[in-house]
Parts: structure tokens; C-alpha cells; sequence
């Protein structure tokens, strides 16, 4: 697979997300300049942290599509996991900056100015943070297969730990940065229409904590997918469906299925049914194992068999 192959292949919420958020960190840093806005300041930085973030990430995806080499035979998936860790950090530096201003603003509160320019800039930056987040909630259904009935945000909560580790990452941090365009909005509407200054430092510090909370979430999805966690009981569950559907299969010895990223290496020993011969035991081991990687979500398939024990 050459180089553009494999751009083309890389996480698409996650490059577009950073390009939006390149283009809102110009115009939120202009706005927080020009008013002296910390609500402003801390939106700026969120975006500037998800700039970051997004485009390490978007790389990793585009290295992790590397295909397996005689050194790395099992391929380069855990890539993306690696890179979304070091986005974990950016975001908790990030975070700690825009709490320590707002509590900086909460005991030393100051007004600021060019409430248009606020508005405006916030109201683009819900818009535009707002696309990127449906177009993640919508990448979440297509990568897990899910439901397309019901309403798009319980489906993209639902289905969120079985996508791709860029996807989710790109899918909470945009839905922090939504909030957080939303909280920012309020600071500056109570802090320069009603002069309730201390809101400035209190939103402030709410979206850094915001900030740290997806620094968690992805820190921790991030963790266990570098050390390797099982598949979902679903997606185990339709695997064994798979194998048991096959007429001489009896039952399943033993199975483990191993999730990377949005894929599984399958390993397990099914028993057939006994009296059968060598070459037509061995068809079926083949036959189900074209069958499994026939899923686009099946990365490799280590299959055994034995006869049936009775049990």
C-alpha cells in the first residue's frame, strides 16, 4: 500500500477536525486578545490543544495502516494508540493552563470588551465544532456496524468503545468543545451584559476541567489498547454464532478474541462432529476461516480442531 493509499485511509474525523479547529484557534485568539475575555482565552486554548491533538492523531492513523513487516508481523494498529497518548498529554497541559487562568480570573476579576466579536466568534466556533462532532457520532456508526434507528447521539454513546481509538477521540473532545463554546458563551453574556464578573473565571475553569475529563477518558481507552483487551461480549458473541452455524461444527473448545483499534485477532479450537476425515475436517477449518475474515472487522484468524469430546 503506498503513501497516498494509506492518507486516504487515515481517520477522516480527525483531519478535518483539525483543520476546524486551526481555523478557530486564529479567530478565538483574535477575539481573547482584543476583549480580554477569559472564557475566550480558555476556548482558544481547547481549540489549540484539539489542533494539536487531532492532527497527531490523523498521522497515527495514516502510520497505522502500514502494512505487517517481517519485523512487526502483526502490523502497526497499536500506532494510533501511542499517538493518542501523546494527545492525552497535550490536552492535560492544556487544561491545567486554562484552570489556573480561570482561578486567576475568580479572585481577580476584570472586564472585558467587543461582546460582538465574542458572540460571533463563540456562535461559529458551536457551528463548526458542531459539524465535526455529528460527522465523528456518524463515523462511529459506520466503523461498529451499529443501529441507524434512533437518534444519533445515543448511538454514537452506544457504540463509542467499539470504534476506532481516533474516532472516539475525536468524538469526546468535540463534544467537550461544543459544551465548552456553550459555557463560554455564558460567561461572557453574564460577565459583560449583567457584570456578574467572577463568571468569566468560573466557565473558565469549568472547561478545564472539562478538558481534563477527556484527557481521562481517552488517556484510560488509550491504556488498555496498548496493553490489549478483549472484544466486546457482542462482537464475541457473533463470532461464536459464526462458527456454531456451520453444520458439523459441535461446539467450541475454547475462543479468545483480542481487540486492536477497531479490529480483532481471533485465536480459538472448535470440535467437529466425529467420523470425519483429515481432508474434510481441514475444509471446514478453511471454509470458517474465510468466513471470519470475510468481516472487515476480523484483522487475522488463528483457527484449530479437534473432535468432539462429549462435553
Amino acid at each position: 500500500m503506498g503513501f497516498i493509499e494509506r492518507v486516504k485511509k487515515g481517520n477522516t474525523s480527525s483531519g478535518m477536525a483539525s483543520l476546524g479547529n486551526i481555523f478557530l484557534v486564529g479567530i478565538k485568539g483574535v477575539a481573547a486578545f482584543f476583549s480580554g475575555s477569559g472564557s475566550m482565552f480558555a476556548t482558544t486554548m481547547h481549540s489549540l490543544a484539539d489542533a494539536v491533538n487531532q492532527g497527531f492523531v490523523f498521522i497515527g492513523s495514516v502510520l497505522a495502516e502500514s502494512p505487517p513487516s517481517e519485523r512487526f508481523p502483526m502490523g502497526f494498529g497499536r500506532v494510533i494508540n501511542i499517538f493518542c497518548m501523546v494527545a492525552v498529554v497535550v490536552v492535560t497541559v492544556m487544561a491545567y493552563e486554562t484552570i489556573k487562568e480561570g482561578w486567576h480570573l475568580l479572585w481577580n476579576p476584570s472586564e472585558s470588551g467587543n461582546i460582538w466579536l465574542n458572540i460571533g466568534v463563540l456562535v461559529a466556533s458551536f457551528l463548526i465544532d458542531g459539524y465535526v462532532l455529528i460527522k465523528a457520532m456518524k463515523e462511529i456508526t459506520n466503523e461498529t456496524s451499529g443501529e441507524h434507528d434512533g437518534w444519533i447521539v445515543t448511538r454514537a454513546f452506544k457504540s463509542a468503545q467499539r470504534a476506532a481509538p481516533a474516532t472516539r477521540l475525536v468524538f469526546y473532545e468535540d463534544l467537550v468543545a461544543t459544551s465548552g463554546a456553550v459555557f463560554a458563551l455564558l460567561g461572557v453574556l453574564l460577565a459583560q451584559l449583567f457584570g456578574v464578573l467572577r463568571a468569566d473565571g468560573i466557565f473558565t475553569m469549568l472547561i478545564g476541567v472539562l478538558m481534563l475529563f477527556v484527557a481521562f477518558r481517552v488517556g484510560y481507552d488509550n491504556m488498555v489498547g496498548l496493553i490489549g483487551v478483549s472484544a466486546p461480549a457482542e462482537v464475541e458473541k457473533k463470532i461464536k454464532d459464526l462458527l456454531l452455524a456451520e453444520d458439523d461444527v459441535v461446539d467450541i473448545y475454547k475462543m479468545r478474541v483480542l481487540q486492536e483499534g477497531r479490529q480483532y485477532h481471533v485465536e480459538g479450537t472448535v470440535e467437529l462432529a466425529k467420523g470425519l476425515s483429515l481432508a474434510e475436517a481441514d475444509d471446514i477449518k478453511f471454509s470458517l476461516t474465510d468466513k471470519l475474515l470475510r468481516s472487515s472487522e476480523v484483522a487475522d484468524v488463528v483457527l484449530g480442531i479437534i473432535e468432539d469430546d462429549d462435553q
